[in-house]
């Protein structure tokens, strides 16, 4: 039997999780049974649940990658950065799996205790990550100072939550790039 590299596997896995990711953001987490999710990925489940223990380790792998794509744009570029992206990507379809896997987080870390506790790692990471750029932004002289950190972040931590809400609703993007411009105009130093 000819042996898979490290490379190949890697590369499945990814597929899986792309293909995963659209079929949650569809479906709902309760509603991509392993049914749809191997006819979203063209793999049985065995293929699936190879590179992954079971559905809730393959939704977990999902919005784990989710969010560590954020914290890196966080840590690079900012939180508004983060609202950007999502707005230009807000008609591609990956964008919208993305978005569905957000409000399923959203939604298990309200109705499973298990999940929401496995989540607060994630979740602490990104504000981690947005507590550190806003300090760099202080200390470099740019975000203004007459504001305490905390009540900046959870600012901006809002109305990333009041976008991705605005666009799970199906409601225009194309109008937002003046609002991310006042959020970002908003916390600058005047």
């Amino acid at each position: 039997m000819p042996r898979v590299s490290q490379d190949q596997l890697e590369a499945r896995r990814e597929e899986i999780l792309t293909a995963a990711r659209a079929c949650f953001a569809r479906y709902g987490y309760e509603g991509a049974t392993v049914r749809r999710l191997e006819e979203a990925t063209g793999l049985s489940r065995g293929a699936i649940f190879h590179h992954f223990r079971d559905k809730d380790s393959l939704f977990l792998a999902v919005a784990e990658d989710d969010a560590a794509e954020m914290v890196e744009t966080v840590a690079r570029n900012g939180l508004v950065q983060v609202m950007r992206d999502l707005l230009a990507r807000a008609t591609d379809p990956e964008a919208s799996g993305w978005l569905g896997t957000q409000l399923e987080v959203s939604r298990r870390v309200r109705t499973d205790p298990g999940f929401a506790e496995r989540w607060v790692q994630r979740t602490s990471a990104i504000e981690s990550a947005t507590a550190e750029r806003l300090k760099r932004q202080r200390d470099a002289g740019t975000l203004r100072d007459d504001v305490p950190l905390d009540a900046l972040m959870r600012f901006l931590e809002l109305a990333y939550d009041g976008l991705v809400l605005h666009l799970a609703m199906g409601r225009p993007a194309g109008d937002l790039g003046p609002v991310l411009d006042l959020v970002e105009e908003t916390v600058r130093k005047r």
